[in-house]
């Protein structure tokens, strides 16, 4: 059974840091990309950043861009999302969600077949 576990949200005044994982079993790690998605109330569901396992390419969101990483960790099979300089703008519930070998650059939640469950981030102002 394809499981897909994140964690890691709360709350955060502007301008502080969470990290996000993401735990996932029932597939082989490396022939699957991860993708962290968010989504605000009202809002359609964007893609925030994602990194295929087979070779370490990674993609971000222009309105993360320099403030958010995303980073892998095999041995954990684990993806991470360090956020940094957050902005009330940040504030969602965070998905992770798995897709056969690569990203796409623009991170289409369609393309994505597994998912987890969300977790929320707050960031106050």
């Amino acid at each position: 059974e394809v499981q897909l576990q994140a964690s890691g949200g709360g709350l955060v005044q502007a301008g502080g840091s969470l990290r996000l994982s993401c735990t996932v079993s029932g597939f082989t790690f490396d022939d699957y990309a991860i993708g962290w998605f968010r989504q605000a109330p009202g809002k359609e569901r964007e893609g925030v950043s994602c990194i295929s396992n087979n070779d370490g390419s990674s993609y971000y969101g222009d309105s993360v861009k320099g403030r958010f990483t995303i980073s892998s960790d095999n041995a954990k099979i684990t993806v991470y999302l360090q956020m940094n300089s957050l902005k009330p703008e940040d504030t969602a519930v965070y998905y992770c969600a798995a897709r056969y070998l690569s990203c796409i650059a623009t991170m289409p939640p369609r393309n994505f077949r597994y998912w987890g469950q969300g977790t929320l981030v707050t960031v106050s102002s």
